[in-house]
């Protein structure tokens, strides 16, 4: 594909080589290194002047590692005369602080969505947002991408007994997308309510469910 380059941060590389096998395409070159003080060093390997640049990095493990490990890949692709840089970032840092819910408390996702802009990214690309407003927190274009024909897909090819199972959310957040899935294999939903006492730690969990369905 011409004037198209992908970049592969350090955190899932698997996930990258694929990307890149289903195009056709190498990954670009681009080492990544710390220094004896513990700060990222990034080094595009290769010209990108001009070129349309994906960077795939998602938020798991190390994540503010891998966030700042990003936000220094965006910025030298950038500096280094790129056309245009894509982050794609499948599963998207600080997502589920996504609103002020007690005094004083920081919105972390529009904090993190700044960083990306101010770095020079142009466009986002990231998977089943903890809540798809956080798209609002961008002045750039995000592309929010769905999971749920892919869980459906693989429901049906992998579990044989499917029609009969229940699909269970593990909290309210995400029962908009277990209903919407229970809803499109026609079985049973439910979802479980937690209690916390302070932040990150369940203090008891009850499961709400209906009736079995008919007909």
């Amino acid at each position: 594909m011409p004037n198209i380059k992908i970049f592969s941060g350090s955190s899932h590389r698997e996930l990258s080589h694929k990307i890149a096998d289903r195009l056709g395409m190498e990954l670009g070159k681009v080492v990544t290194k710390k220094f004896s003080n513990q700060e990222t060093c990034v080094e595009i390997g290769e010209s990108v002047r001009g070129e349309d640049v994906y960077i795939v990095q998602s938020g798991c493990g190390e994540i503010n590692d891998n966030l700042m490990e990003l936000l220094i890949m965006i910025n030298a692709c950038k500096i280094a005369s790129a056309s245009r840089v894509t982050a794609v970032i499948p599963c998207f840092p600080y997502a589920r602080q996504d609103k002020k819910d007690k005094s004083r408390a920081p919105i972390s996702a529009k904090l993190v969505a700044n960083m990306l802009s101010v770095s020079g990214a142009d466009h986002i690309i990231t998977m089943d947002l903890h809540a798809s407003q956080i798209q609002g927190f961008f002045d750039i274009p995000v592309d929010n991408l769905y999971a749920e024909p892919a869980v459906l897909k693989w429901i049906k090819e992998n579990i044989a007994e499917w029609k009969t199972c229940t699909i269970v959310s593990p909290d309210a957040g995400g029962a908009k997308r277990v209903t919407s899935i229970a809803d499109r294999l026609n079985v049973d939903f439910a979802l479980i309510h937690k209690e916390r006492k302070r932040a990150n730690e369940v203090d008891r969990m009850v499961l709400v469910g209906g009736t079995s369905r008919t007909g």
